[in-house]
């Protein structure tokens, strides 16, 4: 589990390709103090598993599934990389729940500054964007950011200048693809809910509609039920 606050950006020194897999060697240094060959670190928002240690770096296997789900498979040697080892019990808890396991990726559309902040939107399409609500929790290349705005098309964040400085997000470019994971919570109420979502807004129906997992949907009846509202 980690939280989506980078502790350091380290840079791709070999890949190795497989026929379908790869296998990653990263240089790092801040994390590397108590790093272990096992232990789970995150890769642009990737959980990866560190299966070599060095004094100044780490090696780690990327399997087919993940180099279909994320943007690794972009990776050219020399290019940077946030990284975030696995977060302690007891210390501060800075972002949010980010689990490593992204939801698939998409593409930044825009950069625009508005005095020290930077606009960032990002495109993808509707599978990731139902998750997304404004205010809420998103990981981009596993920055724990807070999205500002969302549509039926693309959501936006705003970096303040330590988080610009302290991840690789504005060394992107407009075209380029970034690795995205939403808020979990919200995947595992509709699940639990049965796959069902809900219109909350001020005059929706509030009749759900189904999301394709078996049981019923989820109603602001439901809610009101489970002492949600």
């Amino acid at each position: 589990m980690f939280t989506g606050i980078i502790e350091e950006v380290g840079s791709i020194e070999k890949i190795v390709p497989g026929t379908k897999s790869a296998v990653l060697s990263i240089k790092a240094d801040t994390i590397m103090n108590d790093v272990r060959i096992g232990d789970s670190i995150a890769v642009n928002g990737v959980c990866l598993t560190a299966r070599e240690v060095r004094s100044k770096g780490f090696t780690a296997d990327v399997m087919a599934e993940t180099l279909r789900r994320s943007s690794l498979g972009d990776l050219k040697i020399g290019g940077r990389v946030n990284l975030e080892r696995a977060m302690l019990m007891g210390g501060r808890f800075g972002g949010h729940i980010v689990s490593g396991h992204i939801d698939g990726t998409g593409i930044i559309d825009n950069l625009k500054r508005e005095d020290n902040a930077v606009w960032v939107t990002i495109a993808c399409d509707g599978r990731i964007l139902r998750y997304i609500v404004e205010k809420g929790s998103i990981a981009i290349d596993g920055i724990s950011l807070t999205v500002a705005y969302v549509d039926d098309r693309c959501f936006k964040v705003s970096l303040i200048p330590h988080t610009a400085s302290e991840t690789t997000l504005l060394s992107k470019r407009v075209g380029d693809r970034v690795n995205l994971e939403c808020d979990i919570l919200a995947k595992y109420i509709e699940k639990l809910a049965g796959g069902g979502t809900v219109d909350v807004t001020p005059g929706g129906d509030a009749s759900g509609t189904s999301g394709g997992a078996a049981g019923t949907s989820l109603t602001m009846e439901t809610l009101l039920e489970n002492g949600f509202m």
